[in-house]
């Protein structure tokens, strides 16, 4: 292990991560890591060997009790040498006396079982240009006309902490589309689409119903290129997984939410697609 050093990401490690997930398939937004920053600016590590950099993890915290790991990626030449679990360790220690969840791949699944974590369900990813169809007459509006204050406590049933600096990134960011689903004044849906390499990636989806998030899918592929998008879905719910099926959506990669403890309260039901598979 001589050699090896970890310490925070910079701004251009950051994009250096962005690339190296890219690599593995994993398709993340192309200014996803603006966002990331803000979340917790602590919260990103990079293992250099003999300064170049080798490995990276996220250990982000949110609130006093939450905290989330993810990109965690050694690079193929120095897998199976140690250097990744050191790596994983320091995150798990920043995130030390916290319930601590991740989105894990299928091959890496049992080494997460064997530190502490057990499934909670499955993200499956979605693929596609959503089947037109009616809106029923669901009102979809901006989300930046909405006070922020209102769009942070909706988005506070579907997370187990407050995240404002990371949502009012995440919804803001340019290039992005938020859209929110308006009630008699209550805000019923809520779903952002971003740009990424491949398919745009739509997430959150919140939605009271199906209906809500049908319309919510197909106005936000309207600002997707080629109108393809991709949308992470919690098999927990299956009205979601039915419903975007039903919209001609295909599976094409799968991730297992799990924690280290029991899963946190959340509106599941409501849940129709997570935020994003490295912070949650």
């Amino acid at each position: 292990m001589t050699g090896f050093e970890i310490g925070g990401a910079s701004a251009a490690d950051m994009e250096m991560i962005r690339a190296w997930a890219d690599e593995e398939g994993w398709n993340p937004g192309d200014t996803d890591r603006f966002a990331f920053a803000v979340a917790d600016p602590d919260g990103f590590l990079v293992g250099r060997l003999d300064g170049e950099p080798v490995a990276c993890v996220s250990a982000v915290r949110y609130g006093t009790g939450f905290g989330f790991i993810g990109f965690y990626i050694a690079r193929p030449h120095v897998r199976g040498r140690g250097y990744g679990i050191r790596l994983w360790n320091a995150a798990m220690s920043r995130l030390d006396g916290r319930l601590v969840g991740l989105d894990g791949v299928v091959e890496q699944q049992d080494n997460y079982r064997r530190s502490g974590f057990r499934p909670a369900w499955n993200n499956v990813r979605h693929e596609g240009a959503p089947r037109a169809g009616d809106d029923g007459g669901v009102r979809v509006v901006d989300a930046a006309t909405l006070p922020f204050s209102r769009l942070a406590a909706y988005d506070r049933r579907f997370f187990p902490e407050p995240r404002d600096a990371f949502l009012s990134a995440w919804t803001g960011l340019p290039g992005r589309t938020a859209l929110a689903a308006v009630r008699d004044g209550r805000i019923e849906g809520l779903g952002v689409v971003r740009p990424c390499s491949g398919a745009s990636r739509v997430g959150p989806l919140y939605a009271a119903t199906p209906e809500v998030a049908a319309a919510l899918l197909r106005r936000l592929a309207e600002h997707a290129s080629g109108g393809e998008i991709a949308v992470d879905v919690p098999d927990a719910n299956p009205t979601a997984t039915a419903l975007v099926a039903a919209l001609g959506l295909v599976p094409t990669f799968e991730a297992a939410r799990m924690y280290t403890g029991s899963a946190p309260t959340v509106d599941l039901p409501g849940l129709y697609g997570v935020a994003s598979l490295e912070l949650g």
